[in-house]
This record gives structure tokens, C-alpha cells and sequence, in this order.
């Protein structure tokens, strides 16, 4: 399987394009203010790798990208999305095309945050897992959602988990 920091912004670019992973990844940012990439960095662990994610190493993850993604991420984020209805002269042809630029910028602060979980890769504590792809990735991300919230995980919860990880196991196939 893939082991640098290209390797891990590829896959999680794929599998965020992966039927129903955006869908799945936007509800778990909204129920726990989790970091997305963070998430996608987990699949990639445990789909492509075969690792187990320890809460140190979400920490360390955790260490290496969260100011990049609170400071300049949800920043960028902000901005685009107060775009969309405001303040005057927004909405309109010209703003929207703002809009689109600073979505640009956006997504491109996002592979900048992608690489960096990449570099940490080699310097994780993650040890072999067993089980199959779908069960690795799943493990993984439960243990982000963890790392973020003391909320009990719920039904809809787990589907969205299993959807990222199904696809996460599909692309690790691939």
C-alpha cells in the first residue's frame, strides 16, 4: 500500500470522492467539530496500512494541524461561506466569483493540512491491526470521534462511520 505524504493526500482525495464519504464526513464535522482530514488520515491508516490508531497519535496529529485548520481552514471557510448570503454587496455575479477563488484557496490550505498528517506517518506509534480493511478503518475513525467528543456514538453515527470505512477498504483494494 501507499506509505508517504502523497500517498495519503491521493487517497483521501479519492475516498472524500467516494459515493456517500462527503455526505458521511460533513455529518461527523457537525456532530463532533472534528477535523475531516483528520478523519480521512484515519481511513487511510487503518484501510491502507492495517494500523491501529492510538489517542497519542491522534494527538500528534492533533499538534501537527490544528492551528493550521482553526486559523486559516475555518478562516477561509468562514469567509466563503458569509458569501453566500452577505453582507451587501453579496450576493451577486461578482461576489460569487470571489466566492469560487476563496473556495480555491480554501481546498488548497486543506492539501497543505493533507501533507502535513502524511509527514507524520512514519513517526506514528500505530501498530499492526487485525481484521479486515472495512474493520481497521472503522476502529481508526472511532478513535478520532473519541479523541474529539465524550458523545455517545449513535446509529446514524455509525453508519456514516461505516460508509468512510467501506470505501476507505474499496480504495485500499484498489
Amino acid at each position: 500500500m501507499r506509505s508517504n505524504a502523497a500517498s495519503v493526500k491521493q487517497f483521501a482525495l479519492e475516498l472524500y470522492g467516494s459515493d456517500g464519504v462527503a455526505a458521511a464526513c460533513l455529518h461527523l464535522q457537525a456532530r463532533y467539530g472534528l477535523d475531516i482530514n483528520v478523519v480521512l488520515f484515519a481511513a487511510y491508516i487503518g484501510a491502507g496500512c492495517r494500523q491501529a490508531l492510538t489517542t497519542s497519535d491522534i494527538a500528534a496529529a492533533r499538534r501537527r494541524v490544528d492551528a493550521w485548520h482553526n486559523d486559516v481552514v475555518r478562516a477561509l471557510r468562514a469567509v466563503r461561506q458569509r458569501l453566500k448570503t452577505g453582507p451587501i454587496p453579496a450576493p451577486n455575479d461578482e461576489t460569487e466569483q470571489l466566492r469560487r477563488k476563496v473556495q480555491q484557496i480554501e481546498i488548497e490550505a486543506e492539501l497543505i493540512e493533507l501533507d502535513q498528517l502524511g509527514a507524520l506517518t512514519p513517526l506514528l506509534e500505530a501498530e499492526h491491526a487485525s481484521g479486515s480493511a472495512a474493520e481497521c478503518a472503522t476502529a481508526a475513525i472511532e478513535t478520532v470521534v473519541r479523541a474529539y467528543s465524550d458523545t455517545t456514538v449513535d446509529g446514524e453515527d455509525h453508519r456514516a462511520i461505516n460508509t468512510i470505512a467501506a470505501a476507505a477498504a474499496r480504495l485500499s483494494r484498489g
